[in-house]
């Protein structure tokens, strides 16, 4: 049996499986202009950070600008609340 690759959420710290946290990723290119985006299946190149599908989470990783400083990028108001919306999609 393959196991999977274990990956540790910015907010809380919890090691996870890969495939059960949300990657969100900065894309390598100009530094003055970074694209934020989810990835969804985690193959995008660029510098990843990953968050437990947990609006708590997501909370804590904002306000602790914890997410910001793994993707060494600002994290715009709009990117926050899309990846809310995707979180909270994902729970129904």
């Amino acid at each position: 049996m393959k196991t999977q690759p274990q990956r540790s959420c910015v907010a809380c710290g919890v090691s996870k499986n890969k495939n059960e946290l949300i990657r969100v990723v900065r894309s390598p290119g100009v530094p003055e202009e970074p694209e934020i985006c989810i990835d969804l299946k985690g193959k995008k190149n660029g510098r990843g950070a990953y968050i437990c599908p947990d609006e708590e989470c997501l909370k804590k990783a904002l306000k602790t600008r914890k997410l910001e400083k793994n993707l060494k990028t600002k994290i715009t108001d709009e990117f926050a609340r899309s990846l809310l919306e995707h979180i909270a999609c994902g729970k129904q």
